[in-house]
C-alpha cells in the first residue's frame, strides 16, 4: 500500500479523490491550506511553502496543483515538484487544464515542462472546464437572476464532472498505466450556455437563462467578487479562449484511463439540483 499525498484535499477534485482512494484502501496524506484537524490531514501553505517539506515525509506517490485565485501557477506548483523529485517518487499526477500546453511560455505549460524533465514518472491531466463551476463560481447570477452570466457567446464546451477528473486521477495513482502521458479530460459531449441553462432549467424546474456579457462587465464582477486583478485578468483571458472554441473538442481518455463514459451534463444536473433551488 503505497503513501499518497493529495494537494487541494478540500477542493473539488481534491475531496472526491481522497475519498476514493481511502474507500480502495489506499493510505492518503490530505494537503490543506487549513489547520489539520484529523491525523490524515497535513497544514500546507502553497503560496508561502509553509509546511511544504514536511507534507512530502514519507510519501511515494503525490496528485499535485496549484489552488485557484492564482495567475502564477508555476511559481506555486515549482516547490512541489522539486519536493516530489528529491524524494523520488514513484508517481507524480500535476493537474493543469486543457489548453495549458498552447503556449510554451503560459505559466501552467512552464509548470508541465518542469515536470517532464523530473525524471519522475508521471501523468499530466489537463481537464477543460468542471461542470461544477455552475453550482459554485456561476452560482451567484443563477440564485439572483436566474441568469448565467458569461462573455461568451454561442461558443461551445465539452464540460467535465470533476467526480471523473478524479476518477481518473485515482486510477493513475494506484497504477503505473499511462505513465510519461498528458491526457486531455473532457466530458461527453460540447454544450453551448444557453443548452446549459436549459438542462438546469429541466432539472430544478426553474427557469434559468443565459446572458452574454462584455470581457470589461466580466472583469469588473470579478473584481467586485473580491479577485486579485491578476487572476480576474487571467479568468478573463481564459473566457476568451472559450468564445473562440478553444474549449469545444473532446477526447474519450475518461473512458481510456476508467474504463467508464463521463457522466452527462444531464447527470451532473440531477445530482446537484439541489444547489440551484
Amino acid at each position: 500500500m503505497s503513501r499518497i499525498l493529495v494537494v487541494g484535499a478540500n477542493g473539488t477534485v481534491g475531496s472526491e479523490l481522497s475519498r476514493l482512494l481511502a474507500a480502495q484502501g489506499e493510505s492518503v496524506v490530505k494537503a490543506t491550506s487549513r489547520t489539520a484537524t484529523a491525523a490524515d490531514q497535513v497544514t500546507v501553505d502553497v503560496v508561502t511553502g509553509a509546511g511544504l517539506a514536511a507534507a512530502f515525509d514519507g510519501i511515494d506517490r503525490a496528485f499535485l496543483l496549484a489552488p485557484p485565485g492564482h495567475a502564477n501557477q508555476e511559481a506555486l506548483l515549482a516547490p512541489l515538484i522539486d519536493q516530489a523529485r528529491a524524494r523520488r517518487l514513484q508517481r507524480v499526477v500535476l493537474m493543469t487544464a486543457m489548453g495549458a500546453n498552447a503556449d510554451e511560455n503560459a505559466p501552467m505549460r512552464k509548470a508541465e515542462r518542469r515536470l517532464e524533465a523530473s525524471g519522475l514518472p508521471y501523468t499530466i491531466i489537463r481537464p477543460n472546464w468542471f461542470m461544477q463551476n455552475f453550482n459554485t463560481f456561476w452560482l451567484h447570477g443563477i440564485q439572483t437572476a436566474g441568469q448565467i452570466f458569461l462573455p461568451v457567446g454561442a461558443a461551445k464546451g465539452s464540460f467535465i464532472d470533476a467526480r471523473d477528473i478524479a476518477a481518473v486521477a485515482a486510477r493513475l495513482l494506484t497504477s503505473d498505466a499511462f505513465v510519461q502521458r498528458e491526457l486531455d479530460l473532457t466530458g461527453p459531449r460540447a454544450l453551448d450556455h444557453a443548452e446549459v441553462a436549459a438542462i438546469l432549467t429541466q432539472a430544478t424546474g426553474k427557469p434559468i437563462g443565459f446572458t452574454d456579457i462584455t470581457p470589461e462587465a466580466m472583469l469588473q464582477g470579478l473584481l467586485g467578487a473580491g479577485l486579485p486583478q491578476d487572476y480576474a485578468e487571467f479568468l478573463v483571458l481564459i473566457l476568451g479562449y472559450f468564445k473562440a472554441g478553444y474549449a469545444e473538442r473532446t477526447t474519450d481518455a475518461v473512458q481510456q484511463v476508467t474504463g467508464q463514459a463521463p457522466r452527462s451534463f444531464e447527470q451532473y444536473a440531477q445530482d446537484y439540483r439541489a444547489s440551484w433551488m
